[in-house]
């Protein structure tokens, strides 16, 4: 069950639009969830870094955090420092200029990691993430999402041995919408 105030945030922050859109994984949808609405809204980006927080717990070190660049920057920021937890940023490919690399910051093998990410569709982003993460010998078994449209992601995440946990579902944001 998502926070209320985390809800009536999003909502304030008017991180839900409604009409006809086109989607990332080529889908339309009759509502948008504007990430950039809720990343830039102080209230929801404290809300939602220390609800990031809560799921990871207390226990020990925190784990090394993820973010998907560049919608998850400010999320993986935010958390990072609520935590006092170092970070990676995850391009969706490495860069073809300076370094090359398609992970920015350092971790060591086997070392634990949990993605965080703004919206979750399919999830195929996450698993992209994922996979380079793992290639480079990271542990990696959990994705933190605000917002789980419900459209697949939790499934495909599972079929890749990834647990989603999200903050807020598509059914909790929408569900004054009559």
């Amino acid at each position: 069950m998502a926070d209320q105030d985390l809800l009536d945030a999003l909502r304030a922050a008017e991180a839900v639009e409604f009409g006809e859109f086109d989607l990332s994984h080529a889908g339309t949808s009759g509502y948008y969830v504007d990430k950039y609405r809720f990343e830039t809204d102080p209230t929801c980006l404290e809300l939602i870094a220390g609800a990031f927080a809560d799921r990871l717990g207390t226990a020990g070190d925190p784990p090394r955090l993820a973010g998907v660049a560049l919608g998850a920057v400010p999320l993986v920021a935010a958390t990072a420092v609520d935590v006092g937890a170092p970070y990676v940023i995850v391009r969706k490919r490495a860069k073809e200029y300076g370094t090359g690399n398609r992970i920015e910051g350092e971790f060591d093998a086997g070392d634990a990691v949990v993605v965080l990410e703004d919206v979750a569709t399919t999830g195929q982003s996450a698993v992209d993430a994922v996979e380079a993460l793992r290639s480079a010998g990271a542990v990696v078994d959990r994705v933190l999402v605000v917002v789980d449209r419900e459209e697949g992601a939790r499934e495909h995440l599972a079929d890749h041995d990834v647990e989603l946990e999200a903050l807020v579902t598509a059914s909790e944001l929408l569900a004054d919408r009559a």
